[in-house]
């Protein structure tokens, strides 16, 4: 079915309308991650809305080059409104998979102990083993392979198109999985930093973005593993006395 919008409005306007949407579901995200700090539960049923408000606060803005290029075709007959949508949400079920996981994680490190009801790290073992994983994916062929797809969506388009709704969510799924690829490790150091703490939710939503820049993105993703081993490194000292 075709946008009936663009009947009525510009498709300049239409697009207008479309990113100020997008961008209003993010700011929501992020006010209602404000409003949970104060009534975190222990709850699976919490946990796992709360990632899910995470991941869409922290991963929407890094699909926004993805998406602005598959908006770059809503002016043809291949791309409208309704398949924006489902590439959108074809990339979010990712994360909500990501998020059912992560809510388990977070339930089982509460019950040994290992987390604080913010859900940060009370452990050196935890954190020191949780930060050199991270460091260490940033270096590895699987964090390359899935970079290059993200840093290049026009280069993923042309290569693997499907048309209508259920080829745009193919898409937004194929791009959802190279997005975890990327980022996963990262997100996992929210049981560093504290999955509700908004400074850290800030921090790394910033370097998930830059990563997948092109030009940027070369330049911090090893210094950044740098700096995540020698941080591994100083919690191994820690936990072990050295």
């Amino acid at each position: 079915m075709r946008n009936p919008l663009p009947k009525l409005v510009s498709p300049r306007l239409t697009g207008t309308i479309e990113w100020l949407g997008f961008f209003s579901l993010i700011l929501l995200a992020w006010l209602a991650l404000y409003q949970m700090q104060s009534g975190m539960g222990a709850g699976y049923g919490t946990m796992f809305s709360m990632w899910v408000l995470m991941t869409a606060a922290m991963m929407a803005p890094s699909f926004v080059p993805s998406l602005k290029t598959y908006r770059d075709l809503s002016y043809t007959e291949a791309a409208n409104t309704h398949t924006s949508a489902a590439l959108l949400a074809g990339y979010m079920l990712v994360w909500i998979g990501f998020s059912a996981l992560a809510a388990l994680a977070q339930l089982a490190l509460l019950r040994y102990d290992l987390l604080g009801m913010n859900g940060a790290s009370n452990d050196w073992r935890l954190t020191a083993v949780l930060l050199l994983a991270a460091g260490l994916y940033q270096f590895s062929p699987l964090k390359s392979a899935c970079l290059s797809k993200c840093r290049t969506p026009m280069t993923f388009f042309i290569g693997q198109w499907r048309p209508g709704m259920v080829g745009a969510g193919r898409m937004g799924w194929q791009l959802g999985l190279s997005c975890l690829g990327c980022c996963w490790a990262l997100m996992a150091l929210g049981f560093v930093g504290g999955v509700m703490n908004l400074v850290w939710m800030g921090i790394a939503t910033a370097l998930m973005v830059v990563e997948k820049l092109p030009q940027l993105g070369n330049v911090i993703t090893k210094p950044l593993g740098v700096a995540l081993l020698v941080g591994g490194g100083f919690a191994a000292t820690k936990a072990f006395g050295f």
